[in-house]
């Protein structure tokens, strides 16, 4: 039986409860966690499966749509408590999460640092050393732009590059279900484009959502919002 299983994790985020929503694909042969959160956020994840009748000792894989640090933030610990599970990525945003290059997002954070305001720095040095310390994964295998693998009935990887370069966005066709990762938030009901401030390349963004026109998508399911379903083709051409 194929399954497309939203999780939603809750957590508190300075005085308020924020969440997240991985996404776990289960068939016959495979369970896949798209996206893992933040560091130490294993058992939290943990629960949220649990919470949906699964067990994580089933896990067969994880796919890091890109490689900001609550999507991989806590990918070591998964590796180490389930050491046979295969990671998957993009080519683009492999040498990131094996840590062969320097976080895009810390190099953006160090480019921005001498232009903050004085009261701003010690924020901005306690977020570069939160990047700093996300230990590094070895990548299983990568993956390009029109892979398309048996999962669940059939997915296909779409390259959404903007939010980061490497960033990959995942076409469920037996579900017409698109796991969006951060190239689409949903915003107080709203479908948007991701938080321009953390999005490396605007025009990227924008064209990789005209990218998704082609696609016959019935539910979007973002990392940042969770489960949109109403008009979706208007909602993605309104952004663009």
């Amino acid at each position: 039986m194929n399954e497309v299983l939203t999780l939603e994790v809750a957590f508190n985020f300075g005085n308020a409860i924020n969440k997240i929503y991985p996404v776990i694909l289960k068939d016959e042969d495979d369970m896949i966690l798209i996206d893992c959160g933040y560091p130490q956020f294993l058992p939290l994840i943990k629960m949220a499966a649990e919470a949906r009748g699964l067990n994580l000792d089933k896990l067969t894989k994880i796919i890091i749509t890109h490689h900001d640090f609550d999507h991989m933030g806590a990918l070591a610990e998964f590796k180490s408590t389930y050491p046979n599970v295969s990671i998957i990525s993009s080519y683009d945003d492999e040498k990131y999460i094996s840590g062969k290059e320097k976080s895009l997002r810390l190099q953006q954070a160090e480019a921005l640092y001498d232009s903050l305001p004085e009261e701003q720095k010690a924020d901005a040095e306690n977020f570069h050393n939160l990047l700093k310390s996300i230990i590094p994964v070895s990548v299983g295998f990568c993956v390009k732009d029109g892979d398309v693998f048996p999962w669940c009935g059939g997915t296909e990887i779409i390259s959404t590059p903007g939010h980061m370069p490497g960033h990959i966005s995942l076409y469920l066709k037996e579900s017409k279900t698109l796991i969006a990762g951060d190239a689409l938030v949903v915003e107080n009901g709203k479908l948007c484009i991701a938080n321009p401030n953390y999005t490396l390349d605007m025009a990227k963004a924008k064209m990789s959502i005209k990218k998704l026109l082609d696609y016959d998508i019935e539910k979007i399911i973002c990392y940042h919002g969770g489960v949109y379903t109403e008009n979706i083709k208007a909602s993605l051409q309104k952004i663009i």
